[in-house]
C-alpha cells in the first residue's frame, strides 16, 4: 500500500462516546436530563441527573415502543403455551430479548412434540421422559421449527425435574409462535 492509498480512502468516523449519544437521544425526545461522561482517567458508568416525574413517565413511554414488538411477542408466545398448558412461568422480557426461563420436564416434552420433535426409538409413550432427553429432543426441534433460530437449554443439579431456557430474540419468538400455531 503507498501512501497516497491511505490518502484517498474514506476514513469511517469513531462513533460517539456513549454520553453523548444519550445526551443526544435525551435532547431529541424532549427530556431535560445532564448526562455526565465518566472521567477520562476511570472506567465509570455515564451518569444521568435526577429526571422529573414528567420526564420518567415520557421515557419509560418511549422504552415501551421501543420495546413493543419484543414484549408483543411475550405476551403472544405466553398465551400460546397457555394454550397447550405448558407453564413458561419465568417468561419474561429482559434486556430486549426474551427469556424462558424454567420448564417442567413434561411441558419440555410436550413442546418438543409439537415442534415435531421425533423420539427416540427406545423411549416408551408410557415412559416419563428424562432431562437429557428433552434436551436433545428441543435442541434438535427447535432450530427446524424456527428457521435456525435456538434457545440455550440446561439442565441444573439443583433442579432435575427443571430444564432452563435461555432467551430468544423477538424475531426467533415470532417464527416459534408461528410453528406452534399449526
Amino acid at each position: 500500500m503507498t501512501d497516497t492509498d491511505t490518502d484517498t480512502r474514506p476514513h469511517t468516523p469513531a462513533p460517539p462516546p456513549p454520553a453523548h449519544e444519550l445526551r443526544a437521544a435525551f435532547r431529541e425526545a424532549g427530556l431535560n436530563a445532564r448526562v455526565t461522561p465518566p472521567d477520562a482517567d476511570a472506567q465509570t458508568s455515564v451518569r444521568v441527573t435526577l429526571l422529573s416525574p414528567t420526564d420518567a413517565r415520557q421515557l419509560a413511554r418511549l422504552i415501551r415502543t421501543g420495546t413493543k414488538r419484543t414484549l408483543k411477542a411475550a405476551r403472544a408466545l405466553r398465551e400460546i403455551c397457555e394454550g397447550y398448558r405448558i407453564d413458561l412461568p419465568g417468561l419474561r422480557v429482559e434486556q430486549g430479548r426474551i427469556t424462558l426461563g424454567p420448564i417442567r420436564i413434561d411441558d419440555a416434552a410436550r413442546l418438543a412434540r409439537l415442534l415435531d420433535a421425533v423420539p427416540q426409538a427406545t423411549e416408551q409413550p408410557s415412559t416419563t421422559a428424562d432431562a437429557a432427553t428433552v434436551k436433545t429432543l428441543l435442541a434438535h426441534a427447535f432450530p427446524q421449527a424456527t428457521g435456525g433460530g435456538t434457545v440455550p437449554v440446561s439442565v441444573r443439579e439443583s433442579t432435575p425435574d427443571l430444564l432452563h431456557l435461555g432467551s430468544i430474540d423477538a424475531r426467533t419468538a415470532r417464527r416459534l409462535i408461528r410453528a406452534l400455531q399449526f
